[in-house]
This record gives structure tokens, C-alpha cells and sequence, in this order.
């Protein structure tokens, strides 16, 4: 292993998105591709290694830049000493990397291939380069750059330019062979004239080698670019001081449903629609069930309600199902933000972490983001009543209305009669909980109360609180509040 990848694998434990917690990595370098730099003996380099110590390894973008003296702004985000004495930074807290990452969004072009290629894509062709081919030898200039805090699978950088609204773009941190659905579904969103995604700056999607491929070759996205609304918070610490103060939320909550609704409108027309074929419910019902084997064996509480659960699978296997079309794929509170003036925004198309790219990336079904909105709603009561358990009652009445009103408002928008598909929206409902109470029970013990009062109501009081115009269920992800 050369210098510098010893230094990233000394250091890479140590980030948010890492996926080998616990674990010593074992990189292999794949390619690489490099920005230009106008400033003498730096350069700004994406290395792409692999994972060798995961099962199945796993590839990582790793944005570094090299400097042959100590960085303007200090040592803080140093990744380490080569053996040459070159020192080596973590990229996208330097301005070397992030004015020319922009610059290769915000013009197009190719990037500087070592082995690995990197292309921008400008959503919005600029006066000064109409046919997009500008080279990305030249950045703009000095741009003040942050990087956001929190996040946990890959990096987001904030761009603050004198001339123009802010942007965010995402450095993706692990790759996947393929088109990257956060990229694509909100492209298509904003092509289609959505109002409820960040208007598109752009995007940067790579190629490089891999031996798994028929060709040799795999594709994917490395970065996206947005713009950024700031001092807006997500919708999950919105509701929950909402929640806290009893402060009436569903105009929101009923608003949200109509967005959602027209988001999945937007992206059924994109991408078409399909019905659901009998292979598709029987994979759908054994992950069901494999998610509630594992929460027998590792959850108490779930044993005695196990028979329950599976029957509410087994009702909703053999009832209605409607078409599949691409949806968000991991929706909750925590995914949406209501910015003043403008309604609702869905963030985040990238889908459930957890799950294979390549499933990430086919059709779904609407109901699975109706469900994680619901159960969202009912997490911001959970985490209520835990800080303040005398008011239990009242954040359990605000979850009610505010998933009421979001029902209603979807119903609404989508003239989707939900009464049709209750028990389906009552097992994705189920399966969520269920996976929280498998999550909460690893991470945070003292929070799995949440999902276990749900299943419980669930079961209890059936899938529907009927309203004339809607449907009531029960429940919000674990993902709200930081899981």
C-alpha cells in the first residue's frame, strides 16, 4: 500500500461515512480523477478506493488534495504526512478541491483521468458557455465553501457565491455501478417543472474500471449540485417543537400530503408506470417477514406480537396493490423541508440506505413514502412524550390530526382512494416499526417504547381511523431522529 492510501486507511475509521464501523480498512486504489489548480504545489484529486476488509467490498470516493506546506486555515483537517513529506487534506474541506468541483459542475467538461474519468453536467447552460463542453481547467475563482454537519453516508458541500443563490452539492462517498436515483429523480422532477425539489445545478458522473462488468467498465454519479435554502430546518425539528407547544400543524401536515401526491405524480409520468406482478408481492412479503424473523430473535417484545404481524402480511399479500412507479423511497420529516414562500421540498431521492443500489433504483410503490411519512408523524409524539412524559396525551392527539391532515391532503391531490390499499399501507406501516424497534433496540434502547406502542396500535385499532374524505393509520422513521 502506498503512503497515501495507508494515511486514508488510518483515518477513514474515524468518519461518518464509513460503513466498516469497528473495522480496520484494506484499500486497494481503483483511479482516480484531478481538478486543476491554479496555486503551485497543490493538487486536488478524488481517489477511488475499495474496501477489500468489507463483504461485499465496497468502493469509496475519497476527495483528497495534496499540499507541499501546512494549509492556510491550519491542521484540522489534515488526513496525514506522505512519506515524500507531502501533506494530505480532506478535500472537501479545501477551497483547492471545492472551487474547482464547482467549476466543473457549474461549466462541464472533463476532469483530468487517472484511470478513472469524472464529466460535469451544468443543468443550465451558461451565456458564456451555451454548449456546455467549457474545459474544467480554470475555476471561477475563490468561492466560500462549508461543509454540513450531520450527515452520516456521504459529504455535502455549501457554495456562498456573490452573484448567485447559494448551492449545496453532495459528494457521493460510496459508489455504485449505475445511475444514482437522488440524481436522476430530482433531475427529471425539475425538468418537469416541479416546485417541490432545490432547482438542479448540476452533476459530475465518473466511470472507472471494474472487473464485475461485462465491458470492464462501470459508471455512476459522483456529485450533485442544488441550490440551497438557508435557515430553513427540516420538517422533523419543525414538528417536534410544534408537537412540544401543541402548536396546530396540520395545515402543514395536510399540505405536505398534497406535495408528496404531486411529486409522485410528476414522477409516474417521468418514468411510467406498472402493475404489480405476483413475483414482486412475494419478494416484497418475504423481506416482510425477514425483517420480522430478525426482530423476534433480537427484540422480546416482538415475540408475543409475532403471530399478529404475520397475519396482517398475510392480509395484505393477497389484497390490492396498485401500480409501481419510482417514488423517494425513504420518506420522512426528516426528508422535507418547508421553506417561507416557496411550500414543501422533498430532499434525499437516494432511498433507504440500507438497501441494494440496484433496488433502490426500480419502481416502487407510492404507499411505502405514505407509510414512512405516517409513522414519522407519530415518531415526533414518541420523542415528545419521552422528553416530556405529561404530555404524552396531547402529542399523541397532535400525531393523530397532523397524520389526518396528511392523508387527507394526499387523498386530495391524488384522487388515490387509500381505503383500497389499507391493509397494504398497514403492513409497509408495520414493517417500518418493525425495523425501528429492530434499530432502536441496537442503538438506542431507551427510544424502542416508540415503535413498540405502534405496532401495538396498529394491531389493536386496525389499519384505518376512517374520516369520510381519508384514511387514518398509524405512525414516523427512526431515520427522524438521527438513526
Amino acid at each position: 500500500m502506498d503512503s497515501a492510501l495507508a494515511a486514508i486507511a488510518a483515518w477513514m475509521p474515524e468518519q461518518r461515512w464509513y460503513g466498516g464501523k469497528g473495522r480496520t480498512p484494506a484499500l486497494r486504489r481503483i483511479g482516480a480523477w484531478e481538478l486543476p489548480v491554479a496555486e503551485p504545489g497543490v493538487r486536488a484529486i478524488s481517489l477511488l478506493v475499495m474496501d477489500d476488509a468489507a463483504d461485499p467490498p465496497v468502493l469509496y470516493q475519497v476527495p483528497v488534495v495534496e499540499r507541499a506546506s501546512a494549509a492556510a486555515d491550519g491542521e484540522a483537517h489534515l488526513i496525514g504526512v506522505l512519506d515524500d513529506g507531502t501533506r494530505l487534506y480532506d478535500g472537501p474541506h479545501d477551497p483547492a478541491f471545492t472551487d474547482g468541483l464547482l467549476a466543473l459542475i457549474r461549466r462541464g467538461g472533463r476532469a483530468v483521468g487517472h484511470g478513472a474519468a469524472a464529466i460535469g453536467h451544468p443543468a443550465i447552460r451558461t451565456a458564456a458557455d451555451p454548449s456546455g463542453e467549457a474545459d474544467a481547467a480554470s475555476p471561477a475563482g475563490r468561492i466560500a465553501a462549508s461543509v454540513l454537519g450531520g450527515e452520516q453516508s456521504n459529504t455535502s458541500i455549501v457554495f456562498s457565491p456573490d452573484d448567485a443563490p447559494p448551492v449545496i452539492c453532495k459528494v457521493f462517498r460510496q459508489l455504485h455501478h449505475g445511475d444514482n436515483p437522488d440524481v436522476t429523480l430530482q433531475t427529471a422532477l425539475g425538468a418537469a417543472g416541479s416546485p417541490h425539489v432545490p432547482p438542479v445545478v448540476g452533476d459530475v458522473l465518473g466511470e472507472w474500471d471494474d472487473v464485475g462488468r461485462p465491458d470492464g467498465r462501470a459508471y455512476g454519479h459522483l456529485a450533485f449540485a442544488q441550490e440551497f435554502l438557508p435557515g430553513v430546518e427540516d420538517a422533523w425539528r419543525v414538528a417536534l417543537l410544534a408537537a412540544a407547544s401543541a402548536r396546530d400543524f396540520t395545515a402543514e401536515a395536510r399540505a405536505l400530503g398534497v406535495a408528496v401526491s404531486e411529486v409522485h405524480a410528476s414522477l409516474g409520468a417521468s418514468f411510467g408506470r406498472e402493475p404489480a406482478s405476483p413475483d414482486l408481492i412475494a419478494a416484497v412479503a418475504a423481506a416482510w417477514r425477514r425483517r420480522l424473523a430478525i426482530a423476534v430473535a433480537e427484540v422480546p417484545a416482538i415475540e408475543p406480537l409475532r403471530g399478529a404481524i404475520a397475519s396482517s402480511y398475510a392480509r395484505a399479500e393477497t389484497g390490492a396493490w396498485p401500480d409501481l412507479q419510482r417514488v423517494h423511497g425513504d420518506l420522512h420529516l426528516g426528508q422535507v423541508i418547508l421553506a417561507p414562500d416557496r411550500g414543501w421540498f422533498l430532499l434525499d431521492f437516494e432511498g433507504e440506505p440500507m438497501r441494494p443500489m440496484a433496488e433502490r433504483r426500480r419502481p416502487d410503490l407510492p404507499v411505502r413514502d405514505v407509510a414512512g411519512m405516517l409513522r414519522s408523524f407519530d415518531y415526533v409524539a414518541g420523542a415528545t412524550e419521552l422528553g416530556h412524559p405529561e404530555r404524552a396525551a396531547e402529542a399523541r392527539a397532535w400525531a393523530a390530526s397532523a397524520r389526518q391532515a396528511f392523508i387527507d391532503g394526499y387523498v386530495a391531490a391524488s384522487g388515490m382512494d387509500l381505503t383500497v390499499y389499507r391493509d397494504l399501507l398497514a403492513a409497509f406501516e408495520l414493517d417500518k416499526a418493525v425495523y425501528e424497534a429492530i434499530y432502536e433496540t441496537r442503538n438506542r434502547p431507551d427510544w424502542a417504547p416508540i415503535p413498540l406502542r405502534a405496532i401495538r396500535h396498529l394491531l389493536e385499532t386496525g389499519p384505518l381511523e376512517a374520516s369520510p374524505e381519508a384514511t387514518d393509520v398509524a405512525s414516523a422513521p427512526a431515520g427522524d431522529a438521527g438513526a
